[in-house]
């Protein structure tokens, strides 16, 4: 009896609009499928191919068919472009469906995506409009079974209840897709980025340096010599650094001989030249308590090379080019002779510098042990550029620490490196907009290979794909691999990208087994809420379950992204 009522009601709807009561009857004659079946985010979008066949004989030649796709969330939903469909006999511009043959149409329709559209449906709202008949205006139609509204619901229709008018529209539209694959936006931008290096060094050496020159074949040190060679500022850099307990030293004398005598003769002289200058090394640090190394190193070829590379002399590059022809250093001084328009410079203005003991301070500095670099942080206290980018790579305890540590040293440093770094670790606490900045700084301040993949990988994270093309010819394989994942091309993509970027390309590719061995070795809470979506997909509802526990338990906000997951759907049955 209930049955009949609702066939009565249903009778007198189709009647109401002539044009439509056969095409209302015969309603589920119309094929209609979406492409995907479940919809899928992409760069920003989320797009699908609706495509309808009105089957021969159905569309009525005075009926106009208005449908507007509309996806639905909680919270709100979204137009999208409204389609018409006209019979033969109606004198508009709209597609024109021809009843003896029908036809076959596609609509491509796109919306920008909103978080809120994680958990969706995609509906189908038509309204009808008969030349003749009460519907001569369009009238809304409830697509799931061919019925008009009621003069109750006509006149919420009319009236002013926003809320209420939703409501009737929604339950009046037809579900064609639910669910939203949001796979995309879990692609990590931030583990493609490359970091840029540090200078750090755990012991840093500093030489102090300075020469007792000498007469022409002497070994003799006399006063003028030690007061040239400035002794006691190098004296004063060894009681300097025996004050600073992580400072250890190695004092040694160096004789040299100039190449312009006997090699036999100037290795002799170059030894006797770095005992007296030993001799007075020794006194003069005699209270120190430091060892002095003393050792002969004959004629100073290398020296005369650096000098005349240095100096202003005519024919340097001729000179310099018979040092590279020669190996013996007797043919070499026989032909530096020869070239009698320079050697008058060499013996005057070269050679005379290269008769001497050298006197070097070698003194290694132990740096801040890693407890002690992590105290001055966080007390505020002054770290170099290299120890703030150290402590980031190599002592934060994680990215939030990183971003930290880094602002802290782009307050005092204005280096490329710092923001790049920086950028990085927000991309990774997921702070995108203030990565992308970072990395705009760090370019006005530099160029190089990191930055310019990171900023493609940046613009990516912030859905500014045309922005991030920009940088894709001169970008490694990872950051072109990134840009086709991107834009949905999954299977140029993945065999790049290795991991997890790796396993989501693998699963929106329904390649499950490289998905799985992708990050087989992964065991974050990602990982694991991953692993829940391919067993899902594979059908195996009890290891999903277990994995999904085990994600949770890592990670409990991925509790309220299951809730909403389209690839989770099995496990809210």
């Amino acid at each position: 009896m209930k049955l009949s009522v609702v066939l009565v009601a249903a009778a007198l709807a189709f009647s109401s609009c002539n044009c439509f009561k056969k095409m209302a009857q015969n309603r589920d004659d119309v094929q209609l499928t979406v492409t995907p079946e479940i919809l899928t985010l992409n760069n920003g979008i989320v797009a699908a191919d609706i495509n309808v066949t009105f089957p021969e004989k159905y569309f009525n030649k005075k009926a106009v068919l208005k449908v507007t796709p509309v996806i639905v969330f909680e919270g709100g939903e979204v137009a999208g472009t409204t389609k018409y469909f006209q019979g033969t006999k109606i004198d508009e511009n709209y597609t024109v469906v021809d009843q003896s043959n029908g036809g076959n149409y596609t609509q491509h329709v796109e919306f920008p995506y909103d978080p809120r559209m994680d958990l969706c449906e995609l509906q189908l709202r038509a309204e009808i409009k008969c030349a003749s008949g009460k519907c001569k205006e369009f009238t809304l139609v409830n697509l799931n079974d061919g019925a008009i509204p009621t003069k109750e619901q006509a006149a919420i229709l009319a009236g002013d209840d926003e809320a209420a008018k939703a409501a009737i529209a929604k339950e009046f539209g037809l579900t064609v897709a639910y669910g939203l694959n949001t796979l995309q936006k879990d692609l990590k931008y931030g583990d493609l980025m490359d970091v840029m290096a540090n200078n750090y060094k755990r012991v840093t050496t500093e030489v102090d340096k300075t020469d007792l020159l000498y007469a022409i074949n002497s070994s003799v040190v006399t006063r003028k010599n030690e007061k040239n060679a400035d002794l006691g500022a190098f004296k004063a850099n060894v009681d300097k650094n025996l004050d600073n307990d992580r400072a250890s030293q190695s004092i040694a004398v160096k004789g040299y001989a100039s190449p312009d005598g006997p090699e036999k003769f100037n290795d002799k002289l170059s030894k006797a030249r770095s005992e007296s200058g030993k001799k007075v090394v020794a006194k003069l640090l005699k209270n120190t308590g430091l060892d002095v190394d003393a050792a002969a190193y004959g004629e100073d070829w290398e020296g005369f090379k650096e000098l005349v590379e240095k100096s202003d002399i005519k024919d340097k590059n001729l000179i310099l080019q018979v040092l590279s022809l020669y190996n013996s250093p007797a043919q070499r001084e026989a032909e530096i002779k020869n070239m009698s328009s320079v050697f008058d410079e060499l013996k005057e203005d070269i050679l005379p510098e290269l008769r001497r003991s050298q006197i070097v301070n070698s003194t290694d500095i132990q740096g801040k042990t890693d407890a002690e670099i992590m105290a001055a942080y966080r007390n505020g206290d002054v770290l170099t550029v290299e120890e703030y980018l150290f402590a980031a790579e190599n002592l934060a305890n994680g990215a939030e620490e990183q971003v930290a540590i880094l602002t802290a040293a782009s307050k005092k440093y204005n280096d490329a490196r710092v923001y790049n770094n920086l950028g990085i670790a927000q991309t990774k606490v997921g702070q995108k907009a203030e990565a992308l900045k970072s990395f705009e700084k760090a370019a006005k301040l530099a160029s190089s290979s990191e930055l310019n993949k990171n900023l493609l990988l940046a613009n990516l994270a912030n859905g500014k794909t045309a922005e991030a093309k920009k940088y894709a010819q001169a970008t490694d394989a990872q950051g072109k691999a990134a840009l086709s994942a991107a834009q949905g091309d999954y299977k140029a993509a993945a065999p790049a990208l290795e991991g997890y970027n790796a396993a989501i390309a693998d699963v929106m590719n329904n390649d499950l087994a490289a998905a799985k061995k992708a990050i087989a070795k992964d065991n974050s809470a990602d990982a694991d809420y991953l692993r829940a979506v391919i067993a899902c997909r594979e059908g195996d509802l009890k290891s999903a379950e277990a994995q999904l526990k085990s994600a949770v338990s890592k990670n409990p906000a991925l509790a309220e992204k299951a809730a909403k997951d389209i690839n989770l759907k099995a496990l809210r049955k």
